[in-house]
């Protein structure tokens, strides 16, 4: 039975005259946590949105576990995207309860765990939520679920330091061993302890995609020190 759960072949994606994505194959298998790297521009979020069956007008092949973008690859994806989306007069036990009814491997047992780590009360209102209390109600939402795959767009930016790496432990504890993260991130210094492998995306091209460890190993330096040399102005 193949490990493979996303198969990108020649995508290319364009927004009118611009290329957002340019030629890109990729293949990423489970039991990883995989660190999509890149500059504002670069493409990440548009590959993203593919991936998530968002955007369907592109050329080439993507597969997920084996499917064209359907009904079964939505189910089977946990996805935090890189914005606010629950309305602010729910109360947390409100959300809990919306995910429960929506997704079916939903486990709401996870979700109490989580929040309490977080010490995030059932009864706060999301409106009266800093920004980075409500990234963390949204990544407790994601993480309960039995997904194969978890898609995390920028998921700590507005949460302070001292709390990155419970969230880093939170998402650790959490994810199914035999699921993918796909985790894009401007964080890289933060968060980069976690990452088995690494992509790095520039004007839509895929420009790396190696294994952490061998990475750091053949260059002598971290992956931040790294970004910053490929990504240089």
């Amino acid at each position: 039975m193949s490990n493979e759960i996303i198969v990108i072949n020649n995508l290319s994606k364009s927004y009118g005259k611009q290329e957002a994505i340019k030629d890109l194959s990729l293949t990423l298998t489970k039991g990883k946590i995989v660190g999509l790297l890149g500059p504002n521009g670069s493409g990440k979020t548009t590959l993203i949105k593919i991936i998530n069956g968002l955007l369907k007008d592109y050329k080439g092949e993507v597969l997920i576990d084996g499917h064209k973008a359907d009904k079964y690859t939505k189910s089977i994806i946990s996805y935090l995207p890189d914005c606010e989306y629950i309305p602010d007069w729910m109360k947390v036990s409100d959300v809990i309860s919306l995910f429960s009814g929506v997704y079916k491997d939903f486990d709401v047992t996870k979700c109490s765990n989580i929040l309490n780590r977080l010490e995030i009360p059932y009864d706060k209102k999301i409106s009266e939520m800093s920004k980075g209390t409500k990234e963390k109600v949204q990544l407790a939402l994601v993480m309960s679920r039995k997904a194969k795959i978890y898609i995390l767009d920028e998921p700590i930016g507005g949460v302070d330091p001292a709390a990155r790496d419970l969230i880093m432990n939170v998402i650790l504890e959490n994810y199914d061993e035999d699921s993918l993260v796909l985790f894009s991130t401007h964080l890289i210094a933060d968060i980069e302890k976690i990452f088995d492998e690494i992509i790095f995306i520039k004007n839509g091209e895929l420009i790396v995609h190696e294994d952490a460890e061998k990475l750091r190993s053949n260059h002598g330096k971290s992956i931040d020190e790294i970004f910053r040399e490929v990504f240089k102005c």
